[in-house]
């Protein structure tokens, strides 16, 4: 072993160093990659940037195109319908109130059939002027523009419709306006609709761009003109300088078409953005500019400095990084091969047991992952419990110890356990692992032997002698007609025929798959899972049977009897769930639901209801004090009835007569259920104070057939008249067995003639 761990630390010493070496080469071209990246990175945002604001400017010029188109569709209208100025001042107003983001609109008509008014925004609202006639003047030159454009053949250029920045004498400010042809019926054009778009509110439009604190921007008009964001600058002087060396690289000759980039989108088609490097001011600017809806140069200028100072502190760090780097490393390594060896030296108590030494359970697990045929031996010590409780932990320790050093020896003498192996397994249990085909008839002289080996073993305590026996669970690989175990599945089949084996209190027992055991313990695994669900969504409901009072011809109380509904709303019969029930532990909590089910279905009602209840029932405690505080608070005892059934355990009259006399201080009945079958004995009724007697099913439905079942009925029902208890028929099925127990004298009936159990509560019965 030791030779094997210095080879493994010398060739891991070797990887370490491997390793150190190709993470600086690594680190190296990872740091040079990031600034490559970086750079990429940044001019990525700027670009994204720039479009997000070129899309926010084309929104609003087509905002303002589609408002004006829509005023001119209005003004197209006014002269048809001979409307007069007042109607000409709404459609104006209209128009400013249906595109808050514009500062004024025109309706000019060649005509002049009607006034060339104007509405603009003011501090009060809304005002409407006159225009002078010099704007006017310049209204007819652009209508008469526009209409040879229209009368064109060729393809009309979107800028016509705009104009440059100019002075607007009307309301002493600078705009830009877009203007769209109002035509007439034949489709001839009549006028002319034009909206303004302040040029201050343009200033703000492009100024909300932010990417470096050095960064401007721009908007140049069909004139040459430049409405920046260096406008409110602080420094006007610089702000001026730089508006002035960018009007003067005039843009608009500047756009060219360009190759598509690498990522195309629909806006990078429409509109592509252009790059130019220019030192304006002194200073080395990069300029990203492309053309808007209106046919205006958009752009932002980003210090080149700026775009450079993400990366100058990163290519500062580079080394301090490599550094820092390279001594975690060696830091990590140094911890590594220390960690190892401390590894390589638990490796061995890993898969071992501190008290015997032998391999443990993951020890065998891993090797049961290895086998293909073999079989494994399971050996649990017969009250091994009582050892540990009566001569405490050390003694149980001494013995497991003892047994093991006793079974490796035993195992090692006898050729027919030749290459086995000894596991110590948890708690009280040892697992032999024996390689080959083996059966039944096989390892069966071996086992005998082995137990008697057990049993013959001498192990003291304190000079106490401890006589020692054991049981074994035996699962082979080779299953005969089944299909063959995988070493994993070795242990899942010890494990139950080591089950099966102290169940039926054997010395050993064969796993067999053809008796589909493991099959049923993981549908009793499913059954449970679904009875568990079925409890946390309230899906254990009660279904209600009436019971028929024969004296008066009415039902007067009900039978509550539990059902699973399952995923489908369908209902399930208990038999398929209650014995699982009290397997998983559930049955207390079923119970506890139909109690509170019945009480809240019942609360307020006229009628008497039962509920049944097992022996396990009365003879757990804290369910009996739970059931009775919930009657006694719902104070609803006098009409409720215990149905206890007649089982194992009712021969326990002190524990169950304590509940009975429980019950009757609150009100309540006790009925004997199922009387005539099973465990039927009389000395019940007159030991544990029974108020009626259920006359099990299986002798009334057989009344009208069967005169052996007729005289029993008969007896029962004198019996009971005799000591004042009432009687009830179950599995009343026909009107003929109807007959017959009215004809016995039968106080209560139910069964199918009278109603199945239901969710809802049958209150009439029509008697055939």
């Amino acid at each position: 072993m030791l030779p094997v761990k210095r080879a493994i630390m010398v060739l891991l010493s070797l990887m370490v160093g491997l390793f150190l070496i190709v993470s600086w080469l690594m680190a190296s071209l990872n740091l040079e990659f990031a600034e490559n990246a970086m750079g990429q990175l940044r001019e990525r945002q700027i670009t994204d940037t720039f479009y997000a604001n070129l899309d926010r400017i084309n929104a609003h010029h087509r905002l303002m195109a589609q408002s004006t188109q829509g005023l001119a569709r209005a003004g197209s209208l006014l002269p048809q319908q001979g409307a007069g100025p007042q109607q000409l001042d709404d459609s104006l107003r209209h128009a400013l109130t249906d595109f808050p983001d514009s500062h004024g609109s025109t309706l000019w008509y060649a005509s002049g059939r009607l006034p060339t008014r104007y509405a603009y925004r003011q501090a009060q609202g809304i005002a409407i002027t006159a225009v002078p006639a010099d704007e006017q003047l310049q209204l007819r030159e652009w209508y008469e523009k526009l209409v040879a454009a229209h009368a064109s053949t060729a393809l009309a250029d979107p800028a016509l419709n705009w104009t440059a920045a100019y002075y607007k004498s009307s309301i002493d400010s600078v705009v830009i306006s877009h203007a769209t042809l109002v035509m007439g019926n034949s489709g001839t054009p009549i006028g002319l609709a034009t909206t303004d778009w302040l040029a201050d509110d343009v200033i703000r439009t492009v100024s909300r761009v932010e990417v470096t604190p050095g960064t401007f921007s721009f908007l140049i008009d069909h004139a040459n003109r430049n409405l920046s964001s260096l406008s409110a600058a602080a420094d006007q002087s610089r702000a001026q300088t730089l508006i002035n060396a960018v009007i003067g690289l005039d843009l608009h000759t500047q756009l060219k078409p360009q190759p598509l980039p690498q990522v195309i989108s629909s806006r990078q088609l429409a509109s592509p953005m252009q790059q130019l490097i220019q030192r304006l001011n002194g200073e080395d600017y990069r300029l990203f500019f492309s053309r808007s809806r209106a046919g205006m140069v958009f752009g932002i200028g980003v210090p080149q400095a700026e775009i450079d100072a993400v990366l100058a502190p990163m290519r500062a760090s580079n080394l301090r990084i490599q550094l820092i780097a390279g001594v975690v490393m060696l830091l990590i390594s140094a911890l590594i091969l220390y960690l190892v060896a401390g590894i390589l030296r638990q490796l061995h108590t890993l898969y071992t047991d501190s008290l015997t030494n032998l391999p443990n359970r993951e020890r065998l697990l891993v090797d049961l992952k290895k086998s293909h045929t073999a079989s494994l031996v399971l050996l649990n010590i017969d009250a091994f419990k009582e050892i540990n409780d009566f001569y405490g932990h050390r003694c149980g320790d001494h013995v497991i110890v003892s047994l093991a050093q006793a079974l490796q020896g035993h195992l090692d003498s006898h050729p027919e356990w030749r290459g086995s192996r000894l596991y110590r397994m948890p708690a009280d249990e040892l697992a032999i692992w024996l390689p080959g085909h083996h059966d039944c008839s096989s390892l069966t002289p071996a086992l005998e032997q082995l137990l008697t080996f057990i049993t013959s073993l001498q192990v003291r305590w304190e000079e106490q002698p401890l006589a020692l026996n054991a049981s074994l669970g035996v699962a082979c690989s080779a299953q005969g007609e089944a299909a063959d175990l995988t070493g994993e599945q070795l242990l899942h089949g010890a494990n139950i025929a080591l089950e099966l084996a102290r169940m039926n209190m054997e010395s050993h027992v064969f796993y067999d798959a053809r008796q589909r055991v493991r099959e049923s313990y993981e549908q009793n695994l499913i059954g449970a899972n679904r009875l568990r669900s079925a409890l946390e969504q309230n899906r254990i409901v009660a279904f209600y049977q009436p019971i028929l009072n024969l004296s008066t011809g009415r039902i007067d109380k009900y039978e509550c009897l539990v059902r699973m509904l399952d995923e489908q709303g369908e209902p399930i019969s208990p038999v398929h769930f209650l014995e699982l029930a009290k397997k998983v532990r559930l049955y207390r909590s079923l119970t506890r639901r139909m109690v509170d089910t019945a009480l809240e279905r019942f609360a307020g009602q006229p009628w008497s209801f039962s509920l049944n209840l097992s022996c396990d029932d009365l003879l757990d405690p804290e369910l009996t004090d739970y059931i009775l505080g919930q009657i006694d608070r719902h104070q609803v005892g006098k009409r409720v009835i215990f149905e206890i059934l007649e089982s194992e355990g009712i021969e326990n009259y002190t524990a169950v007569r304590q509940f009975i006399d429980r019950a009757k201080v609150l009100g309540c009945r006790i009925a004997i259920d199922d009387f005539g079958t099973g465990y039927s004995n009389f000395e019940h009724l007159l030991r544990l104070d029974v108020d009626l007697i259920k006359i099990d099913g299986s002798l009334i439905r057989q009344l009208d057939s069967n005169p052996t079942a007729l005289t029993l009925c008969r007896g029962i029902v004198q019996f009971a008249q005799e000591l004042g208890m009432q009687t009830v028929a179950e599995f009343v099925h026909s009107p003929d067995v109807l007959q017959r127990v009215q004809a016995l004298g039968i106080q209560y009936a139910q069964g199918a003639a009278i109603g199945m159990p239901s969710a809802a509560l049958i209150t009439d019965v029509e008697l055939d």
